[in-house]
């Protein structure tokens, strides 16, 4: 029992170490970009800029909401620069309880759900929002002067930054599925008409009232739906080297 007790408590040590790497990590690129934290929200502002009258401005209905928004900016793309180090601290912690062959196929998982996170980030960035806002200001009534407070965009951006970085997800979510057997690739491919109207409600709830927002975020869900499906399916088949070493690994455990 002591031993047991020994091994938990030298875990957690582990675990409050790591942790406090990884919050230093974050609080150190956060503390480097503080004096750039105006020009961080400016260029987070850049697509509402664009779609804005010329000579409009956005505005800040609080006291300190000038303050805490480029703040909260900062610290958001401190924890955007910090992440693979973060993710490393968190691989660190659980790779020596896991098989070789988890190792082999945790490593590029992990890496390949923070890549796809942030690639639905940039997609959302670079593409999406100047079509909405484009969108949306050409509704907008000409004895109006639209004036966004830059808190409601912020909020509306980390919800949107949220729903594209969690779509991009999808293929990662389909392998795992399918890896752990949870589900065949033949099930999930019959389940297509079924991943598509959900895509379409999901779209529909997640994102502005607008046509063009809705259908940006379901058709990219429904194609990276669709590469999970072509990697799972690759990663499944005999030849796989992926599929050969789990079957190795499951023979070895068999009794003789």
């Amino acid at each position: 029992m002591s031993t047991t007790q020994e091994t938990f408590i030298s875990h957690l040590i582990e675990l409050r170490d790591r942790l406090l790497r990884a919050v230093i990590a974050i609080l150190v690129f956060f503390v480097i970009l503080m004096p750039w934290a105006g020009d961080l929200y400016d260029l987070l502002a850049l697509p509402m800029m664009n779609t804005l009258p010329e000579g409009t401005n956005m505005i800040a209905t609080g006291v300190v909401t000038p303050f805490f928004v480029p703040v909260k900016v900062t610290l958001m793309v401190s924890f955007l620069l910090a992440l693979p180090y973060v993710l490393y601290q968190a691989w660190a912690f659980i790779a020596p309880g896991l098989y070789s062959h988890e190792r082999r196929f945790g490593l590029p998982l992990v890496l390949g759900s923070t890549l796809l996170f942030i690639a639905g980030m940039a997609f959302c960035y670079f593409l999406v929002f100047g079509m909405v806002f484009k969108f949306i200001a050409g509704f907008a009534p000409k004895s109006i002067v639209p004036a966004p407070d830059i808190e409601q965009y912020l909020s509306f951006v980390m919800t949107m930054f949220l729903a594209f970085g969690l779509t991009f997800e999808v293929p990662v979510v389909v392998v795992v599925l399918v890896k752990i057997g949870a589900v065949t690739v033949d099930k999930l491919k019959e389940a297509r008409p079924y991943v598509i109207v959900g895509a379409f409600v999901i779209a529909a709830i997640v994102t502005p009232p607008d046509v063009i927002s809705q259908f940006m975020l379901a058709v990219p869900m429904i194609v990276l739906y669709e590469v999970g499906l072509f990697i799972a399916g690759a990663l499944s088949k005999p030849g796989s080297q992926l599929a050969t070493t789990d079957d190795k690994v499951s023979a070895d455990a068999k009794p003789d």
